[in-house]
């Protein structure tokens, strides 16, 4: 891809633009708008400093995507589903799943928050 289209799409991605309308001001097809902001986030995600969650932390899985139809929440079809640990009053870290039960919870949860820390949770059962 040009640097010049590049650099237009980095605009694009700065000013919040969707992916969609960047590639029609562009003139670049949707899905290679896309793949560049994908890779974008990428590139931004992994030169973030890795960090702890000490003290209360909130931790909760949510569904994000897909159309609103048929069943909604946990389950849902089309569905991406995100598990998310907040500190309460400071940083949060969000990671997709591939499922929400505690095999795949309990080692982000161990992994990313010190011991001694409160852990808040809707106790769903797995």
């Amino acid at each position: 891809m040009p640097v010049q289209t590049q650099q237009k799409l980095l605009e694009h991605f700065v000013a919040g633009t969707t992916a969609r309308a960047a590639a029609l001001l562009v003139g670049v097809h949707a899905n290679t708008a896309k793949r560049f902001d994908e890779r974008l986030r990428q590139l931004i995600a992994s030169k973030q400093e890795s960090y702890l969650l000490a003290g209360e932390i909130e931790a909760d899985e949510s569904y994000f995507g897909g159309v609103r139809k048929g069943r909604r929440g946990r389950g849902a079809a089309g569905k991406v589903p995100v598990f998310g640990l907040l500190k309460r009053g400071g940083k949060v870290y969000t990671a997709i799943i591939p499922e929400a039960k505690a095999s795949t919870l309990i080692p982000i949860i161990r992994e990313k928050v010190l011991p001694d820390s409160i852990v808040y949770t809707d106790s769903f059962q797995v």
